[in-house]
């Protein structure tokens, strides 16, 4: 019976089942967000999520069955469990936002999809090839806060008259909203000079310090795919050696009997 269960679970079919039933959770819970399709179609909507819940329920329940060691040690199998557990939390009362994290579920196409979990598992590996360029980019921010806040904040208080409020003004001018127009030309109106702090901090953060974030990244997508390649490579070479030793031990056997004819 587990062998069953295990080959059923492990069937194309019921991996795209469970794909489709993902993306109709989906499509129910965005309806639920309009009022008007609600008040015609609301238990029918509420119906089909509460089926296709328990469906999740029954597959983490059968999965878990099978191989509670091997399910906890797989980390997308965890995520799976827990965001099913979210949705079965009591959405009353003071907990009813909760109910609002059942579009949690959507995001089991993240372990459902290969290619998807490449992604995900490739920038959880640039985690700690990006904390040098956060402290970078820390550091550039204090120093051109304190900076701005000095020079601009007396002129210019609702940009830079504090701390907070110049960070809050430097990361908009990093990421080029109104960058210019906005905010830049009219503070050179008062200080004519100040383009010499702003073009240097954009040049630092948009044009330099981002773009290792995405070679960070991008150099972590690529391992992760060498990674997975040399494993497929490594399966495809045990799987010859096993078919050449079958091969080797018919032929013995072939051998041996062409010796018992002679015999």
């Amino acid at each position: 019976m587990r062998k069953k269960l295990q080959a059923f679970l492990s069937t194309p079919q019921f991996e795209r089942t469970i794909l489709i039933l993902i993306v109709i959770n989906a499509i129910v819970l965005a309806l639920e967000t309009y009022p008007f399709i609600m008040d015609r179609y609301g238990p029918l909507l509420e119906a089909i999520d509460k089926a296709i819940l328990w469906v999740f329920v029954a597959e983490v329940g059968a999965r878990l069955a099978l191989n509670p060691l091997a399910f906890w040690r797989d980390p997308w199998r965890v995520f799976d469990f827990l965001v099913v557990a979210i949705a079965l939390l009591p959405a009353t009362g003071q907990l009813s936002i909760l109910r609002a994290l059942r579009i949690l579920r959507v995001l089991r196409l993240v372990s459902a999809i290969p290619s998807m979990r490449r992604v995900v598992t490739g920038l959880l590996n640039a985690l700690p090839g990006m904390g040098s360029i956060v402290l970078l980019l820390t550091i550039i921010y204090f120093v051109f806060a304190v900076l701005t806040t000095k020079l601009f904040g007396a002129s210019f208080p609702d940009w830079f008259g504090s701390l907070t409020k110049s960070a809050y003004t430097l990361f908009q001018i990093m990421t080029l909203e109104s960058w210019s127009m906005g905010i830049v030309r009219p503070v050179m109106d008062v200080y004519p000079t100040a383009w010499l702090i702003f073009i240097p901090f954009l040049i630092m953060t948009a044009f330099t310090v981002l773009n290792l974030f995405i070679g960070v990244i991008v150099d972590a997508m690529q391992s992760e795919h060498e990674d997975e390649a040399r494993e497929a490579r490594d399966q495809m070479q045990s799987e010859s050696a096993l078919v050449l030793e079958e091969v080797r031990a018919l032929r013995r056997e072939v051998q041996d009997l062409r010796g018992l004819k002679k015999e």
